[in-house]
């Protein structure tokens, strides 16, 4: 099956429109429609529903994606590992959520790629799912979370707990008012989803939601409000007093884990990686709320 015909159509299903994806593609319109006819011809199904400014998958599109995006992370994957090969390096990948890479990996990337010289990192961000699903596939080689995926076949560690606490960005907010005046709810995971529920039963509903703890650091600044964001993350601003630790508020925490396919063959660079993981937890400075 032809790569660039698996890259045409994940590219349709990522825009929903035939003339942005030949944007992104460099190609011409007509080129994309005639490649998803190749596409649909070879596979002997229609992929897409056709209607105009809403191009939605069928329910055959929905099963090839997960395998087109397979197929075309492997052959990425195997042509960096070819070249490389050549120049004699190694090379490993890993991925962490948009909220791994916010509140933990940004701190000390840099550290990792000077630590390891001639050694080719590949980072990206990932969902929880589709990490769990490359390492079974063995196209990813390490994946950093904050819930860890219950497999067999994946080795599971923690490697260190960051500290989540409630901020404002108003001096004046208290345990009375914190979920009054514009909360925004972070989703940090499956552990923090729980604690967060059984703590605050009955509080007013945040007037706005996000998966991402720098849309939420973000909105707060500008905006005002209050959130719970990791404090490595919000240290410089409560510095400054741009934003104001909520002390009377119970704080939380949470555990980041490192996880890896227990037959991966790069064991001893995974090792070394995890060392390195395991001491990037950044120093603090607060004091604990009461």
């Amino acid at each position: 099956m032809d790569i660039d015909l698996l890259k045409t159509f994940v590219e349709v299903v990522r825009t929903r429109h035939f003339g942005k994806a030949a944007e992104n593609l460099y190609i011409t319109q007509s080129a994309v429609s005639f490649r998803i006819r190749q596409l649909e011809q070879g596979l002997g199904v229609n992929l897409f529903i056709r209607q105009r400014n809403n191009i939605q998958l069928t329910a055959p599109g929905e099963r090839l994606l997960p395998h087109a995006q397979m197929i075309i992370t492997g052959m990425q994957r195997a042509k960096v590992d070819v070249a490389l090969a050549d120049n004699m390096h190694k090379q490993i990948s890993l991925a962490g959520t948009p909220n791994i890479w916010d509140a933990f990996l940004q701190f000390g990337i840099t550290n990792i790629v000077s630590a390891m010289p001639g050694v080719s990192l590949v980072a990206e961000v990932k969902a929880q799912q589709e990490s769990t699903r490359l390492l079974l596939e063995r196209t990813l080689d390490l994946a950093i979370l904050f819930d860890p995926p219950k497999v067999d076949e994946l080795v599971v560690e923690r490697i260190c707990e960051l500290p989540i606490i409630p901020v404002s960005g108003y001096d004046t907010a208290t345990n009375e008012n914190f979920f009054d005046n514009q909360y925004v709810y972070v989703d940090w995971g499956t552990t923090f989803s729980l604690w967060h529920a059984r703590q605050f039963t009955g509080k007013t509903p945040p007037y706005f939601r996000t998966s991402t703890g720098r849309i939420a650091l973000d909105l707060i600044l500008q905006c005002g409000g209050s959130a719970f964001i990791p404090q490595v993350l919000v240290e410089h601003h409560l510095n400054k007093g741009d934003l104001f630790h909520v002390k009377d508020v119970k704080n939380t925490s949470r555990d980041v884990f490192i996880a890896y396919h227990r037959d991966n063959e790069q064991k001893e660079l995974i090792e070394t990686l995890v060392n390195l993981l395991s001491q990037m937890t950044p120093s603090l400075t607060l004091e604990p709320s009461l």
